[in-house]
C-alpha cells in the first residue's frame, strides 16, 4: 500500500486509506485535507510529483487545480457583495458599462456566478494567447451578445466565466482578482493558494500529468473556444497568468483552508471574512435543469455547485473541494495526474468527500 504522510485524526482513517488506494491505482502524486469547524483533521499527502515517480510529493507540494480556482474567484464575489460594495441581483453594466451592450443591459451580476449569463464562449475565435490578456479577452465578451436570454438557461462557462467575474471584481476594487484574492483573502488566511503562481514558487511545482483526451473530445455538446489542453498547465505562460477560470495553484491544505470559511459562519483562525449570512448567499439557488454546455442536469448557487446542503466544484482531470454547511464540513482533494473518464470528471475526489463522511458520523 502506498505510503502516507502528514496527520489524520482517528475517526477519519477511511480518508488515509482512501488516498492510499488511489496512489496504489490512478493517482501519482495527491494530497487530501478535511476540516471540521475551525480544525484541520486531516492534511495528508503521498506520491510523486513527477509523472517519472523520481521526485516525491512533499508537504508543501502545489500543483495547478483547474476549474476549483473558480470557487477562489465567487469567494471574492461573495466577500465583496457581504461588504456592500456588490449588488449581486444588480446589473452587471452598473459596474462595467460596456457590458451592457448587444442587449446585455439587464444581465445580472449573478447570472455570471451562475453559468446563466448566456456567454459560455467568444463568438469570435480566440487562442490561448489572447487570454493571457484578462481585460482584452473580457472586452469581447462585453460586445457581444448573449446566446439565449440571460438567467434562463444555463451552459458552463468553462474558461468565460473567469473573464467575467474577475473584470466585476477589477471594475469594483480597482484590483486584478489575483491581487485581490492574495491581499483580502489568502494574505489573511496564511494560505498557500496562488491565483497566477509567483516565479519564486516554481521549484516546489508538480506539472500535471495530462489525461489521454482533451476536454474538447469528450462528447460533449458544445465546442470549446479555443480548445482546453491540459499540457498547456505546464508551460511557464500559463503558470505565470492569472487566470481566474484555472488558473489556481496549491494542494489540499490551502484550498481547504480558504473555502472553509464557508463551513464555519464566515470566520476562521481568527479572520472574518464574511458574515454567516453572506457564506449562506453561496446556497442560494440560481438555477436547476440541463446545463447546455455540459449535457447533464445541474444546480448552481452563487458561484458554486449545489449539491444537497453542500456547494463546491471540481477542476478538470480530477480536483474538487466539497463544503458541507450543515456538517461546518471542507473537504479538499488535489492531485497532478489528470483522468478524462467523462464530460463531469472522474469519482477520485467523490470517493475521498464519502470517506470522510465516515469520521463525522464516529
Amino acid at each position: 500500500m502506498a505510503e502516507i504522510h502528514g496527520m489524520c485524526d482517528e475517526r477519519f482513517g477511511a480518508v488515509r486509506e482512501a488516498l492510499a488506494a488511489l496512489l496504489d491505482k490512478d493517482d501519482v502524486g495527491a494530497s487530501v485535507a478535511v476540516y471540521v469547524d475551525d480544525e484541520p483533521v486531516v492534511d495528508i499527502w503521498g506520491g510523486y510529483a513527477d509523472a517519472e515517480r523520481t521526485t516525491p510529493w512533499e508537504r508543501d507540494t502545489i500543483t495547478n487545480v483547474w476549474s476549483s480556482t473558480k470557487t477562489m474567484t465567487a469567494l471574492c464575489a461573495l466577500i465583496l457583495a457581504d461588504r456592500g460594495d456588490l449588488d449581486l441581483a444588480a446589473p452587471v453594466a452598473r459596474y462595467w458599462p460596456e457590458f451592457a451592450a448587444a442587449g446585455k443591459q439587464d444581465v445580472q451580476v449573478r447570472h455570471l456566478l451562475s453559468h446563466t449569463a448566456g456567454l459560455p464562449t467568444w463568438d469570435e475565435a480566440v487562442t490561448p494567447v489572447d487570454l493571457h490578456d484578462g481585460p482584452a479577452a473580457a472586452a469581447r465578451l462585453a460586445a457581444q451578445a448573449p446566446r439565449w436570454k440571460p438567467g434562463t438557461a444555463a451552459g458552463y462557462h468553462a474558461v468565460t466565466y473567469g473573464f467575467l467575474v474577475a473584470e466585476v471584481i477589477r471594475r469594483v476594487t480597482g484590483r486584478s482578482l489575483d491581487v485581490f484574492f492574495a491581499e483580502e483573502v489568502a494574505g489573511p488566511l496564511g494560505a498557500d493558494f496562488h491565483i497566477g503562481l509567483p516565479a519564486e514558487e516554481d521549484y516546489r511545482f508538480a506539472p500535471v500529468i495530462p489525461p489521454s483526451s482533451t476536454l474538447s473530445a469528450q462528447n460533449l455538446p458544445f465546442t470549446f473556444n479555443p480548445p482546453l489542453e491540459p499540457s498547456a498547465g505546464n508551460s511557464v505562460a500559463w503558470r505565470h497568468t492569472a487566470l481566474a477560470y484555472a488558473g489556481g495553484f496549491g494542494n489540499a491544505r490551502s484550498v481547504g483552508a480558504v473555502q472553509s470559511v464557508l463551513a464555519c459562519g464566515g470566520t476562521v483562525r481568527g479572520v472574518r471574512l464574511l458574515s454567516k449570512a453572506g457564506c449562506e448567499r453561496a446556497a442560494e439557488e440560481q438555477y436547476q435543469g440541463e446545463d447546455l454546455v455540459l449535457g447533464a442536469s445541474m444546480r448552481y448557487g452563487m458561484g458554486y455547485g449545489l449539491f444537497g446542503r453542500s456547494c463546491g466544484w471540481g477542476g478538470m482531470g480530477g480536483s474538487l473541494v466539497m463544503v458541507d454547511l450543515d456538517a461546518r464540513m471542507t473537504v479538499s482533494y488535489v492531485m497532478n495526474r489528470m483522468l478524462d473518464q467523462g464530460r463531469l470528471g472522474d469519482d477520485r475526489g467523490l470517493g475521498i468527500v464519502l470517506a470522510a463522511y465516515d469520521g463525522v458520523k464516529v
